[in-house]
């Protein structure tokens, strides 16, 4: 054998190796039972007693013996959660990055991160954005499941941002349900831009997908069980609406022929020769 071809060979082999030795698998992603993205609405019509409220109607809800037990319950006894805080079309604010929560001391490391910092409020609401933003953060988690959820909370309708209806559909076209939290008290600062049937404008116009539902929230008083029997509901394998006289109503999506999911933003052309901060 030649000098040159035995070289030629040493060196082949030498890139073999080199090669596999460069090689990665892809890294395989986790299996939860839930991926779910909590958005919650910051604009500036939400007192900054409000804002303590939710933030800490979040924290118990986490932390509760039922919804611990809800996860255990489920085939992997996991879930994966992300946290983020939204106002105008451009203003979402991640507070809680993708964590599992498969134990209380799982819950309790996404409560930290909770009460970190306090809560800061921006001008406008776009329930659009934060879909839109939700979706994505699907696109970056790595984790794995047969079922992911938006669930959005806000105390006014769409008035900045592209259609409420069309970033909903698309969402539900990317296999996500979108469950509601409208949030009807009437504590905080009133607005002209607030509608009287939030809880209608949510079920026609924001929630969507399989088995979709949404908890209209009368009084602050009822904001942490709300969000402890929605957590429940979303995390059961198989989800059947409670009987109404079981306290929370749970209402399912609707589609009412005639009812204008643009009224936030025609509220806001018409008015927008006043000041106002939403």
């Amino acid at each position: 054998m030649s000098r040159s071809l035995r070289t030629g060979q040493i060196l082949a082999a030498a890139a073999v190796i080199l090669g596999a030795h460069c090689v990665r698998p892809a890294l395989a992603q986790e299996v939860v039972d839930v991926e779910l993205v909590l958005a919650v609405d910051v604009s500036l019509s939400m007192s900054p007693q409000e804002l303590e409220i939710q933030r800490r109607g979040y924290a118990a809800a986490l932390t509760d013996d039922g919804v611990l037990q809800a996860i255990a319950d489920g085939a992997y006894g996991k879930i994966a959660v992300t946290y983020f805080e939204w106002a105008g079309a451009t203003s979402q604010h991640l507070i809680v990055p993708w964590t599992v929560i498969a134990s209380r001391a799982d819950a309790e490391r996404v409560v930290a991160q909770l009460g970190a910092n306090p809560p800061n409020s921006a001008r406008r609401t776009s329930i659009s954005g934060a879909l839109e933003f939700g979706a994505d953060l699907f696109a970056e988690s790595q984790f794995r499941s047969l079922k992911r959820v938006i669930d959005i909370s806000g105390d006014g309708p769409n008035n900045q941002g592209g259609p409420v209806v069309l970033s909903r559909d698309s969402a539900v076209a990317q296999g996500i349900v979108v469950n509601g939290l409208p949030l009807m008290t009437s504590g905080g600062f009133t607005s002209v831009y607030d509608v009287k049937d939030l809880d209608n404008y949510y079920t026609n116009c924001v929630i969507g997908g399989p088995g979709s539902f949404m908890i209209p929230v009368n009084d602050w008083e009822q904001f942490p069980e709300a969000i402890r029997r929605k957590l429940v509901l979303e995390l059961a394998d198989n989800f059947e609406p409670p009987p109404a006289d079981e306290g929370f109503p749970v209402i399912l999506a609707q589609d009412v022929q005639g009812y204008d999911c643009m009224i936030g933003e025609k509220m806001w052309r018409d008015r927008s020769f006043m000041w106002d901060s939403r």
